[in-house]
C-alpha cells in the first residue's frame, strides 16, 4: 500500500521555514523540525527526503510569500519614489515588531551561503537578484518622469539600497533599535530625491 501524507503540505513549510529562519540550517537539529511541524521522522522523510529538501522548499516558499507578492504590490503603486519609501519604512517596522529578532530567512541563508547546496545558493541569489532589479526599475521610471534625478546611475544606486536593506535586516535582529534603523532608511530614500 503506498505511503499517504497525513498532513498539509503547506503548513509543514510554514512551521518548518519558521524554525530555519529562526535558527539558520545548522543550528535546526531535525527534533526541532518534528517539534514545529508536528509530522514525524518518517513523514518528513517520505514527503521532504530529509533536512535538506525541507530547508530548499521552506527558503522557496518564503521567497515567493515574502519577496515576489510583495515586491508586485509596491510596483502596483505606480509611484517610484513611495514604493522605495514605503519598503524601507515596512523593513524597518517588520524588523523592530519581530518578537523573535529572526530578520530575514533569505539573507539570513546568504550570510552562511558556503555550505549550501546549488539550488540553495540559486534561490537566494534569485532572491536578491530580484530585489536590486526592482530598485533599479523604480529609479528608471522615476527618472523617466522626472520624479528622480537623471543625474544619478540606476544600477549602482540599486545596489546601494539592496546593501541598505541587508543592513536593516542583519541590524534589526538586535543591534540596532527602531530610531537607528530609520536613519539608514532615511538615508537610502534620499539617495532618490
Amino acid at each position: 500500500m503506498p505511503w499517504e501524507k497525513s498532513f498539509n503540505e503547506a503548513d509543514v513549510l510554514d512551521s518548518a521555514m519558521a524554525v530555519f529562519a529562526k535558527k539558520g540550517y545548522d543550528s535546526t537539529s531535525l527534533a526541532d523540525l518534528i517539534e514545529a511541524t508536528g509530522i514525524n521522522k518518517g513523514s518528513l522523510y517520505n514527503a521532504f527526503k530529509g533536512k535538506k529538501d525541507l530547508f530548499t522548499q521552506a527558503l522557496i516558499r518564503y521567497d515567493t510569500q515574502a519577496r515576489a507578492g510583495y515586491l508586485a504590490e509596491l510596483e502596483a503603486m505606480d509611484d517610484p519614489k513611495s514604493a522605495i519609501k514605503r519598503f524601507f519604512c515596512d523593513l524597518v517596522t517588520d524588523s523592530v515588531e519581530d518578537p523573535e529578532k529572526k530578520g530575514c530567512f533569505i539573507v539570513n541563508t546568504a550570510g552562511d551561503i558556503g555550505g549550501h547546496s546549488d539550488e540553495v545558493k540559486r534561490v537566494v541569489k534569485n532572491s536578491m537578484e530580484h530585489v536590486e532589479a526592482f530598485f533599479r526599475r523604480c529609479i528608471e521610471v522615476g527618472q523617466a518622469r522626472n520624479d528622480i534625478p537623471k543625474s544619478i546611475d540606476p544600477q549602482s544606486i540599486a545596489k546601494t539600497l539592496f546593501s541598505l536593506m541587508v543592513a536593516i535586516r542583519l541590524l534589526g535582529r538586535g543591534i540596532y533599535d527602531r530610531p537607528q534603523l530609520e536613519i539608514i532608511a532615511r538615508e537610502a530614500v534620499h539617495l532618490v530625491e
